[in-house]
Formats: structure tokens, sequence, C-alpha cells
């Protein structure tokens, strides 16, 4: 872009670079979380209202987005109506470039209630440095 202003020629040079998904721009988007949901142990979807002393498997699919390796832990919080955690479990791996997982870790409610697990993706426990944004997911004991 050429701009005349006062005599002197300025010029403008503006350069886009374009990223693909096989390239993460931002810290948050080395990797992704898609799909949560509520499965039984043998990987079936199952009904959003669960019942006490039913075990579940909670899953989602996360996508490694760089062309490199990267280490990971899938950690799952578990909390109740009144934001108290009432499960904590992870577990850790390693993620090929572009590769997409679907990982799952199992919860038995002991008690009713309306409860939410939030799922993220960090790089460790000790660096545990988000890969993405975490997600959440609704979980109704009976």
């Amino acid at each position: 872009m050429l701009v005349k202003k006062s005599g002197v020629l300025i010029i403008v040079l503006i350069i886009t670079i374009g990223f693909s998904t096989a390239f993460a721009s931002t810290e948050l988007q080395r990797a992704s979380i898609n799909d949560p949901r509520l499965e039984n142990a043998f990987g079936l979807d199952i009904a959003d209202n669960i019942n006490v002393n039913q075990q579940i498997q909670i899953s989602a699919d996360i996508t490694n987005h760089q062309e490199k390796s990267q280490n990971f832990v899938y950690l799952i919080q578990i909390k109740n109506e009144n934001n108290y955690v009432v499960s904590l479990g992870w577990i850790s791996g390693q993620l090929s470039p572009n590769q997409k997982l679907s990982p799952s870790l199992s919860w038995t409610p002991d008690k009713e209630g309306k409860f939410i697990a939030e799922i993220f993706v960090w790089e460790g426990l000790q660096n545990h440095s988000a890969l993405s944004e975490y997600t959440t997911l609704q979980i109704n004991v009976s």
C-alpha cells in the first residue's frame, strides 16, 4: 500500500501468515477437547440421568494440533452443587503429531444430586500448563 502525506511517500507492507490446524498459534491451541460425554464400560453413550452407585466413564476426544509429539495429562474434577470437588482423577500419556485420542476416566457417584465434570488437558502434573481451554459436562444422579 502506498500512502502520500505531506510530500513524503510512505510504503506500508502488510504480511499475513496463515496457520493450518497442524500448527498451534497460541499455547492454549496446542490441543483441543471435543465431544465430552458419559459412556458405559463398553464405550456406549448413556443417558444424562445416572443412578447412585452406577459406574460411568467420562470421555472426550482430545487432539494434538502440533507437528511434534506432546505429553499430556487428561484430568477430570467433579464438583457437587455446592462447588466442592468430590472426585479428582487423571491419566497421562503422549500424543503423536496430529493424533486424536478418546481417553476416559471412571466415576461411581455415591450420592444423588447435580454434578459438573470439569475436563482439562495439561502438559503434566508438575508442569500444569494447559494445552487447551477446559470444558464441562453436567451429570444428574438420582
